[in-house]
């Protein structure tokens, strides 16, 4: 765990620096943004939501720290180390559910983007089917991180155990996922998402890449286990050299608050965030996902959505 990041204390309302306001001087707020290990998509996002919230209120500094991603982002938000934080779909999902440990208190500020799983091979390598990396060495994601666990759901919905049926490579550092696979140390790395920067990487090799995700029948078997996973497509184009799309499944990652975040601190964020939509999509293209409208939609429940964030969402008429 990162010692730094535990060791912080909140920085909400301390800041000593201002900001005018039509003439009014603004104690600034700093806020901490806890994202996940370096080459990856969550300091990706995270730092581009930073740059555009930053510019959008200058009385706000978010601040975003590396973290090993979404297993330690929630403990540190529960404990109050971090004010928001990244978190993927399924991590999300079990904190809320309560699935192995007390149910989560935290909140939602925002639906990130959807996050389709699949796996990237070489393309001059023999794979072409999930069950053709069964015995082989894989790259399953960063320790800690939300990629590993949304692995595990869409394998044991096929009947396969991921540390038993594959030879399970848990990464330090997400970026060190496409040297690998390219030189051979391991003959897939599993990711998720559009833009994500391993995909991204593989496909602009010289090897190039090839794309494995469930087929239509393997959908069908993972969602009658596991409902809570989402058909989700990657569009043609998302990555280069890659003419059509490929369906998948997973699930909506979101920036999640520590429960105490004061109503009125959520509600500017939130106002800040979404009268900033078109400003972050043209940043970062997957962060076009970031809307109010899909926020409610991917929320398991409207009430894990932060009350002043809801209180927004109301004003606009996003939500009821």
């Amino acid at each position: 765990m990162n010692l730094g990041i535990v060791g912080a204390t909140v920085l909400l309302l301390t800041g000593s620096a201002v900001a005018q306001d039509g003439g009014k001087v603004i104690p600034k707020t700093t806020i901490s943004l806890g994202t996940a290990t370096p080459g990856g998509g969550f300091p990706l996002y995270g730092n581009a939501f930073a740059e555009v919230m930053n510019e959008t209120d200058p009385a706000l500094t978010i601040e975003p720290r590396n973290t090993k991603g979404s297993n330690e982002n929630i403990p540190l938000l529960e404990a109050g180390s971090l004010d928001i934080a990244l978190v993927a779909g399924e991590p999300s999902y079990e904190a809320f559910m309560g699935f192995g440990r007390p149910a989560t208190p935290l909140k939602i500020l925002t639906a990130m983007y959807s996050s389709p799983g699949m796996f990237v091979v070489r393309a001059d390598s023999p794979y072409k089917i999930i069950r053709d990396l069964a015995g082989k060495p894989v790259a399953f994601g960063a320790r800690g991180s939300g990629l590993p666990i949304l692995s595990r759901y869409v394998l044991d919905g096929l009947g396969l155990k991921q540390d038993e049926d594959f030879q399970s490579v848990y990464l330090d550092r997400a970026g060190d996922g496409p040297a690998m696979v390219l030189d051979g140390r391991v003959a897939a790395l599993w990711g998720a998402g559009i833009g994500w920067p391993g995909f991204k990487t593989m496909s602009e090799s010289p090897s190039g890449a090839r794309f494995i995700a469930p087929d239509a029948g393997e959908i069908a078997r993972i969602r009658a286990k596991h409902a809570f996973l989402k058909p989700l497509t990657v569009p043609a184009g998302s990555y280069p050299n890659q003419p059509s799309p490929i369906d998948s499944l997973g699930s909506w990652s979101f920036i999640l608050t520590r429960a105490n975040l004061p109503d009125d601190l959520a509600y500017r964020l939130a106002k800040s965030l979404h009268g900033a939509e078109s400003t972050l999509c043209k940043k970062l293209p997957q962060a076009c996902e970031t809307t109010a409208a899909n926020t409610v939609a991917a929320a398991p429940k409207v009430e894990l959505i932060h009350p002043g964030v809801l209180r927004y969402f109301r004003e606009i008429g996003v939500a009821k």
